[in-house]
């Protein structure tokens, strides 16, 4: 077997929903009620323990990652538009078309700007009427052009925006379905119950056993376990000793003539 696989955040939101449906049968709340561990420090025990609890259903999530991932990532493959390159490109004209579609506005504008200032600045002079007059002309027909060629290419846009959008929709419609197909349902709903019932679960009995082993019996206090009446009397003096007893009194010294 490979190393397990980490659990990403979609993955641990099921975990964790998966191991408050184990807390919460009923087999878990009646060892509860008779061991008297709170369910709150077994969720918690549990969650910490995801590297324990995974690898008991690693083959059941690799199945059900693959099949996610490679949902994932044919519609995403499918709905991105090739990179441009020679023989690859839909339309070969469409950045010309783009690049002109937005620099003849522009330059019809400055055109239509720069013969307007000229033929009124002669009619202004009275110099060269017939050139004028001509600069005039060609300065109204530049700022029709501009005017046309503009309405075009924001019309161009609205439209060209309006069907990438179309199309994203329609790709994460597909996406989303891709992702409710039958097969990867089956896979994940395999995958939470090998976790329950052999990760999980043997998990949660295993740490309520330990917890009622550890817990102190009736009539113990926090620390009975670990005195003795022995070591706790007042002669006790160190181990291997008996306790000191009293000094014996001394006989009665005779008195001298």
């Amino acid at each position: 077997m490979g190393r397990p696989i980490r659990l990403g955040d979609e993955d641990s939101s099921d975990y964790g929903r998966a191991l408050d449906e184990v807390i919460a049968s009923p087999e878990i709340q009646r060892l509860l009620e008779r061991s008297g561990v709170p369910g709150g420090r077994l969720r918690v025990r549990g969650l910490a323990a995801v590297a324990r609890t995974t690898p008991a259903a690693d083959a059941e999530h690799r199945r059900y990652a693959a099949l996610r991932r490679r949902a994932r990532g044919g519609r995403r493959h499918a709905g991105s538009p090739p990179l441009s390159g020679p023989g690859d490109q839909e339309r070969p004209g469409a950045g010309v078309l783009a690049v002109l579609g937005v620099l003849t506005p522009v330059l019809a504008a400055v055109a239509a700007a720069t013969f307007l200032l000229l033929g009124y600045g002669l009619r202004l002079a009275e110099a060269l009427p017939s050139l004028a007059g001509t600069l005039v002309g060609v300065g109204w027909f530049s700022l029709v052009v501009a005017a046309v060629t503009g309405l075009v290419s924001v019309v161009a846009l609205y439209r060209t925006a309006a069907k990438q959008s179309g199309a994203d929709a329609v790709a994460v419609s597909d996406l989303s379905a891709s992702l409710d197909s039958p097969a990867l349902a089956h896979a994940r709903e395999a995958w939470l119950v090998a976790l329950r019932e052999r990760g999980i679960r043997p998990f949660l009995l295993r740490e309520i056993a330990e917890a009622a082993a550890s817990a102190p019996g009736p009539g113990e206090g926090p620390g009975s376990r670990f005195s003795s009446p022995a070591f706790a009397g007042p002669d006790f003096s160190g181990p291997g000793f008996e306790g000191s007893a009293p000094p014996a009194p001394r006989p009665p010294r005779p008195e001298r003539p």
